[in-house]
C-alpha cells in the first residue's frame, strides 16, 4: 500500500485491503479461493475504469503523488553504473538536480533530472526538486560533457518549476535557464527528455529542448500550475480544477498538441503502484528512439541539428480570426 491515497484511487484500495484480509483468513479454502479470484478481478476492472476515465484534475493529483519515483528510482532500474558528477564549477552543487554518467542497454549515455525527497528532511535538501541557478549550470555542464565525449543526453523532467526565491534571482535564474535553452538547441549528440511526474513552466523546460520528448502516462507538462493560472486569470486559486482542463497539461493533451513524441504506458493504478514494470516500459521507449536518433545521427550532424530545429518550429500554430 502507499502512503498517501487519493480520494479517486480510495474504492480500488479499500477492495484491495479487504481482499489482503480475504487471503489472511482463507486457510487454503476452495470457497474462499474462489471468492477471492473474483474480487481481485472486480479490483483489475474497477482500476481499469477509474484510470481510464481521469479528469486533467486528477492527472495532476496523480502526477505529484508523493510516492511517485523519482529520477534516481529510475536510473536504478534501467541504468547500470550511475557515477553522481556534481557541482556547477562556479558557485555550488544543486541537490534538486542529479546528473551523472551511466549505461543503459551496456551503452553510455550522459543523464540527469530533478530530484525531489521522500520526507520534510529530503525535501528541505533537494529543495522539493526546484532547481537555483547553480542546478541549471550543473546541467549547462552535463550538456556540454555530452557533447565533448559524443554521449547521448537523457533528462528527466519532474518539478513545479524553477525555484522563485530572491538568492536564485540575485545569481541569475532567467539567465541560467535561457543559456540552457541556448546549449541545447546547438548540441550535436541525441537528445531524450522524459516528463516523469511534474513538467511546470520554464525549470522543466530548460532541460527538455531536445530531439526526443517522452511523457509518463499520468505526467503532466504545463507553461504555469493550475493554481497560478487559476490566480491570474479568474483571481481565484480555487479554480485550479477548471484551469487544468483548459491548460489542456495531459501526457494525452500534449501528445495530441504535437510537443510531445510518445506517452509511455505507466504500471496499472500508476508508476506508484509498479514501478518495475513503468521502468521497463520507458527501457524499452528509450533504447527505441535512441536508436533512430542514432540512424539520423549517421547522415551527419547537421541533419540531426535540421530535424530538432523543425521539430520546435512545428509546434503550434496561428490561426486567423475573420475580420481580423
Amino acid at each position: 500500500m502507499t502512503s498517501k491515497v487519493l480520494e479517486f484511487e480510495r474504492p480500488i484500495v479499500e477492495l484491495e485491503g479487504k481482499i489482503r484480509e480475504l487471503k489472511l483468513l482463507s486457510s487454503g479454502s476452495q470457497e474462499m479461493a474462489e471468492e477471492i479470484e473474483r474480487l481481485e478481478e472486480k479490483a483489475r476492472q474497477l482500476q481499469r475504469e477509474r484510470f481510464a476515465a481521469l479528469t486533467p484534475w486528477e492527472q495532476v493529483q496523480l502526477a505529484k503523488h508523493p510516492d511517485r519515483p523519482y529520477t534516481l528510482d529510475y536510473l536504478a532500474e534501467i541504468a547500470t553504473e550511475f557515477l553522481e558528477l556534481r557541482g556547477d564549477r562556479a558557485y555550488a552543487d544543486d541537490p534538486a538536480i542529479v546528473a551523472g554518467m551511466c549505461r543503459i542497454g551496456g551503452r553510455p549515455v550522459l543523464t540527469l533530472g530533478h530530484q525531489k525527497g521522500r520526507n520534510t528532511k529530503e525535501n528541505l535538501f533537494r529543495n522539493f526538486g526546484m532547481a537555483r541557478p547553480e542546478g541549471y549550470r550543473k546541467a549547462q555542464r552535463m550538456f556540454r560533457m555530452a557533447e565533448q565525449f559524443h554521449l547521448p543526453l537523457l533528462a528527466f523532467i519532474d518539478t513545479a518549476g524553477a525555484y522563485p526565491g530572491i538568492g536564485a534571482e540575485e545569481r541569475g535564474q532567467s539567465e541560467a535557464i535561457a543559456t540552457c535553452l541556448e546549449v541545447l538547441s546547438t548540441l550535436r549528440v541525441p537528445t531524450i527528455s522524459v516528463v516523469i511526474g511534474e513538467g511546470g513552466s520554464g525549470g522543466a523546460l530548460a532541460i527538455g529542448l531536445t530531439d526526443r520528448i517522452l511523457m509518463l502516462e499520468h505526467a503532466v507538462y504545463s507553461v504555469i500550475s493550475p493554481r497560478g493560472c487559476a490566480s491570474i486569470l479568474w483571481k481565484d486559486p480555487e479554480a485550479e480544477q477548471a484551469a487544468a482542463t483548459q491548460l489542456k497539461l495531459t501526457a494525452h493533451d500534449v501528445h495530441r498538441l504535437g510537443i510531445c513524441d510518445e506517452v509511455v504506458p505507466e504500471a496499472p493504478g500508476g508508476a506508484h503502484r509498479g514501478l518495475a514494470s513503468t521502468a521497463a516500459n520507458l527501457r524499452e521507449a528509450l533504447q527505441r528512439h535512441l536508436g533512430e536518433l542514432d540512424g539520423l545521427l549517421a547522415r551527419g550532424t547537421d541533419a540531426l541539428l535540421a530535424a530538432r530545429y523543425d521539430k520546435f518550429r512545428r509546434i503550434g500554430h496561428v490561426e486567423r480570426v475573420a475580420g481580423a
